[in-house]
């Protein structure tokens, strides 16, 4: 196996130096991780907010509002005229647009919901087991704010929650410093949704609210939705207190290619994750030095097209990978070891080298199926693991809002079977209560 150190200059691409396995192991690449005093600033921050949200209420979230987001509030609520305006500001094309990919959610959502099933046997005469399946009565979603409007999330977060058979579901985002409200286009997705109440407000501060609740925020069962760095630790530090869906990192793409592999299209698929954050990470992993080569070059090429060429360039210099494997196998144990939120396959045997991979957020399997197809539309969920933790979790789909409720009937001759086998187990880890619990059913 071999990596190909990236260059300083995104340019010098095509000249890459060439690392053996034995100077640079996958182990051993450092990963991107904040200095102490960083965290801890963050940390205090985040606990001072969520303590004032708690005795506060809404007076804090107002205050930390202006003061985040430079937006005096005089409310929480948007009320239906407000989405109503919204609407009106949004061209039809694009409203088109967000209906149809919420179509498409919704349908996958529909059929992974009908695969979850109620269950009842019988075990053994007498002894009947089973479980129901109960919605959250309330979440609450989280829909970040940045230099562009996401409404996607929006549709990521709620129709899910909405199929599951929630029964009231709760979207925030932080205002525009621009005009004090949320963006047209983020707030028109939400109701198409089907949120069934929208708050502007955003940060620490939302979460906390989320969770103790407010004179206007009812208290939630679980809080989904990805932010920053500020919501990723409430959420961590209020993981417990309400339920959370994961904690969202910096966005991963690893694609597995091939000689057959169209390499203009490995390139600008690369390139199109590194646009979303400076700390984003793609790797291509490939069995053709060949097409490692050309994708380098083709990715100097693609790049002065791009509008986000400046964030792309720094997160391919600080995160991006290209590694050439000797075969299929090294470079499926590879992508497993690496575990990435987004995993590509653009190869001759697809869907032989799917059937080895088994950590992963979300997988795209062919040429045809960009990821940007999952981030907007197909109908599969983005709101996916980062930071290895594919390795034992999934991305947010309808059981995440399910709770699985198990019960048993127990008739006196399903207790004469069972008692004599709970009472010795009951004695022998010194619970005489439970024993004699026991023995009473016989």
């Amino acid at each position: 196996m071999e990596w190909l150190k990236l260059p300083q200059e995104l340019s010098d691409l095509s000249q890459a130096e060439e690392l053996t396995e034995q100077e640079t192991t996958p182990e051993s690449i450092p990963e991107t991780i904040p200095e102490n005093s960083m965290i801890t600033e963050v940390t205090e921050k985040v606990t001072e907010i969520l303590e004032n949200v708690k005795s506060k209420g809404d007076q804090s979230i107002l205050h930390y509002t202006e003061k985040y987001d430079g937006v005096r509030l005089e409310k929480l609520t948007v009320d239906k005229e407000e989405v109503k305006k919204a609407y009106q500001q949004i061209d039809t094309e694009t409203l088109d647009a967000v209906k149809k990919a919420a179509e498409h959610i919704e349908a996958f959502a529909q059929k992974q919901r009908l695969s979850l099933q109620p269950l009842e046997y019988e075990q053994i005469p007498g002894v009947v087991l089973g479980h129901r399946l109960v919605p959250l009565t309330r979440v609450g979603c989280y829909v970040p704010a940045g230099r562009y409007p996401l409404p996607s999330t929006a549709l990521m977060s709620i129709i899910p929650a909405k199929v599951a058979g929630v029964s009231h579901v709760v979207a925030c985002s932080p205002p525009s410093c621009e005009d004090g409200r949320m963006h047209p286009l983020v707030l028109a997705a939400m109701d198409i949704a089907g949120a069934d109440e929208i708050l502007t407000m955003g940060g620490a501060q939302a979460v906390a609210a989320y969770a103790y609740g407010t004179e206007t925020v009812a208290p939630c069962s679980m809080i989904v939705g990805p932010g920053n760095k500020y919501v990723a630790e409430a959420k961590r530090q209020l993981s417990g207190v309400v339920g959370i869906d994961l904690l969202a990192g910096p966005s991963e793409v690893l694609i597995i290619a091939d000689e057959t592999a169209d390499p203009r299209t490995v390139a600008v698929d690369l390139l199109a994750n590194c646009e979303h954050d400076p700390d984003a990470a793609s790797c291509l992993v490939t069995t053709s030095e060949k097409l490692a080569k050309e994708v380098m070059n083709l990715m100097e090429e693609e790049l002065p097209q791009l509008a986000t060429a400046e964030v792309i360039r720094e997160s391919w210099l600080k995160n991006g990978e290209i590694v050439v494997c000797a075969n299929d196998q090294e470079a499926i144990d590879l992508a497993n070891q690496k575990a990435p939120e987004h995993l590509q396959l653009m190869t001759a045997k697809n869907d032989s080298v799917a059937s080895g991979l088994i950590n992963y957020g979300s997988l795209f399997i062919g040429e045809h199926a960009p990821v940007a197809f999952g981030d907007y539309c197909s109908g599969t969920n983005h709101i996916l693991p980062t930071g290895k933790t594919a390795r034992f979790t999934n991305g947010l789909w309808v059981g995440s809002f399910i709770k699985v409720l198990s019960y048993q009937k127990v008739t006196p001759q399903g207790a004469r079977a069972l008692s004599e086998t709970c009472s010795l187990l009951a004695g022998k880890e010194g619970l005489w209560a439970h024993r004699r619990s026991s023995e009473l059913r016989r």
